[in-house]
């Protein structure tokens, strides 16, 4: 995480860590930490990258982000930018496996039967992950994160752990 935390610091100005209000479990709201991938004022263009399609489905996460850095397009590539939630792990804001938690302004957009996705712990790691991460529209990600729901269980929990580092070496989906 130092090595991580160094290639950061030399690729571009601003934090290494990046904080950002999350929704977890049961709808409450807490800080997700991670490595810094996108110059220091991502948040600021994301109007620039964020996109909606005819059928109404909102597109903010592209393969073609000019946001992220060098460096953090490696990271993201292979999730290293994740391992500071371990400290939110550690907290009980989340747990390794469970849906990932979302940005408030994505759930303010959510149908009601999207919100089931928040009766678990949120976590590092989850079905969606491990079956096309980003490929996947906003809304079929939730449906493999209700599939979660409707079957979690400690069996699924250690399939999910066993089945991520192969997904997470793939990089598909990972941008």
């Amino acid at each position: 995480m130092v090595l991580i935390a160094l290639a950061i610091r030399l690729d571009s100005p601003g934090p290494i860590f990046f904080h950002q209000t999350r929704v977890g479990e049961n709808g409450r709201l807490f800080e997700m930490l991670k490595f810094r991938t996108m110059v220091a004022n991502a948040e600021e263009l994301a109007d620039e990258v964020v996109e909606e399609t005819e059928a109404g489905e909102l597109i903010h996460k592209r393969a073609d982000d000019p946001r992220v850095t060098k460096v953090g397009r490696f990271l993201r590539h292979y999730s290293l930018d994740e391992l500071p939630q371990l400290w939110n792990v550690m907290r009980g804001d989340m747990s390794l496996v469970g849906p990932r938690p979302e940005m408030p302004w994505l759930v303010d957009r959510y149908q009601s039967w999207q919100r089931k996705r928040f009766a678990v712990p949120q976590g590092i790691t989850g079905w969606w992950q491990i079956n096309g991460r980003g490929d996947k529209p906003m809304h079929l990600n939730t449906e493999d994160d209700l599939y979660y729901v409707y079957n979690y269980s400690l069996w699924l929990d250690i399939q999910i752990l066993l089945r991520t580092p192969w997904a997470v070496l793939r990089g598909e989906g990972a941008f």
